[in-house]
């Protein structure tokens, strides 16, 4: 069912305790804590993997997770733990106080599944219903939430054992609605909080001096940690765009104004943006429409038309000007045509998630250590992540740990957001102890 985790080769432990020599400035975790760690997590392999297959059989939807709050809640008060629920939603905060003075470090896992069917075959897959924006869905874990899930409430039990010489303070953070709650803006035009964000604004890291997170993939080389210093995901916005026209006959168009042309326009103008406005020799971008809503027949010509997309970009300046060259563009298109263009962005904008170059470079040693050298720098990511707004607040750093299902290639397993997507179970243990590497490392280091 699982493999046992493989022991560390001995020029890594070898590496370990070089390390831990007076002079070694920022990397302290040594060979007998990880040997700790690498016992008490190889137990707790099974539990692991069955955790991630009970959450997955029974996913929830962002800003719902409340099942999967209540079982993460229940394991970290039997670990002896402060818990704290229904932070920032459905969000659980455990916290586990060493034995010994020191630092505050956090762990984030994200707990959310998506509004879309499964179709892996597992024994274990999904048949979960709920609703989403007034419809009923199926619902599934095909982002791997419910992995991440399951590795920090490994990580957690292991760290817990290890309390009485633990040198400071790990906080377990379980968050709700990473993929974006469906929220609409309240009366004052507000968008309420929600995920990393609505966590934050509840206190979570008022204490806090570093945050780590990763995110499980198909698609690097098994037990693969994939990482980058700088910007890693991108930034993303939700693009809304009322195109409002007058309506009328198809068989005569000149007496009506046609909002599907004019939106049709706009969506070939939008690419504009990013191929000859924006210097993308700096950084990427990616403009995309993605749903077009407009007529009710084949001879009637509507009075308006909705779009809707995403934009991507990996720095703020060229962020900024992107959202203002969308708005220009839509709006002057349109009124070419004898339309009006109304632009609006939200309620989703996820900030770069940007690992500190001074953070990455001090993290990457426990985490080679962890995944036995299997650690390589990857391409930035043009997917969106919220921990970004955990980064926001204090130093954080992510990654990616690679598990593409046993006898699949990597380059072609199905991605996360497939209806096909899976792991192997095998990394699950894996990634519980990099966690918790990382997090056993940061109290530990004097730098």
């Amino acid at each position: 069912m699982f493999a046992s985790l493989k022991p560390l080769p001995a020029a890594s432990l070898l590496a370990a305790t070089l390390c831990a020599l007076p002079g070694a400035h920022a990397q302290t975790l040594d060979a007998a804590g990880l040997h700790k760690l690498d016992t008490a997590i190889q137990a707790l392999a099974p539990k692991i993997v069955a955790w991630r297959r009970d959450i997955h059989e029974h996913p929830e939807l962002s800003g719902q997770e409340v099942r999967t709050a209540q079982l993460v809640a229940e394991h970290l008060r039997r670990l002896g733990m402060e818990v704290q629920t229904g932070v920032g939603g459905t969000g659980v905060v455990g916290t586990l106080k060493g034995g010994l003075p020191g630092k505050v470090v956090a762990l984030r896992a994200d707990m959310d599944a998506l509004p879309m069917p499964e179709n892996t075959g597992l024994p274990f897959a999904s048949k979960a219903k709920s609703t989403y924006l007034g419809k009923e869905v199926p619902v599934t874990h095909s982002c791997g939430h419910d992995a991440h899930v399951a590795m920090l409430m490994g990580a957690a039990e292991a760290l817990a054992g290890m309390k009485a010489t633990l040198p400071g303070t790990v906080k377990f953070i379980f968050q709700p609605a990473e993929e974006g709650a469906p929220v609409e803006p309240e009366a004052n035009g507000k968008v309420p909080s929600f995920g990393a964000k609505a966590m934050v604004e509840a206190g979570v890291l008022i204490d806090v001096q570093a945050i780590y997170g990763l995110h499980i993939t198909a698609n690097l080389p098994s037990g693969m940690a994939g990482y980058r210093s700088g910007p890693l995901m991108a930034g993303s916005d939700n693009i809304h765009i009322h195109v409002e026209g007058k309506g009328g006959h198809g068989s005569s168009p000149w007496s009506a104004v046609d909002p599907i042309v004019a939106a049709s326009q706009v969506v070939l103008g939008l690419q504009t943006v990013v191929s000859r406005q924006l210097n993308i020799s700096k950084e990427p971008a990616v403009i995309t429409i993605g749903q077009i809503q407009g007529g009710t027949r084949y001879n009637i010509i509507p009075d308006n038309v909705e779009m809707m997309g995403t934009l991507r970009t990996f720095d703020e300046d060229m962020r900024q000007d992107a959202l203002k060259r969308i708005t220009t563009t839509a709006e002057s298109i349109a009124a070419a045509s004898g339309a009006k263009a109304k632009v609006r962005f939200g309620p989703v904008a996820y900030p770069v998630t940007t690992n500190p170059a001074a953070l990455t470079e001090a993290s990457l040693p426990a985490l080679k250590l962890a995944m036995g050298g299997k650690a390589m720098v990857i391409p930035k990511v043009s997917g969106s992540e919220d921990f970004s707004e955990f980064q926001k607040v204090v130093p954080g750093f992510f990654y990616f740990l690679g598990a593409p299902p046993k006898g699949k290639d990597f380059t072609k397993a199905p991605p996360n957001h497939s209806p096909q997507f899976d792991i192997d179970e095998d990394q699950l243990p894996v990634g519980a102890r990099s966690l918790a590497a990382l997090a056993v490392d940061f109290l530990q280091r004097t730098k």
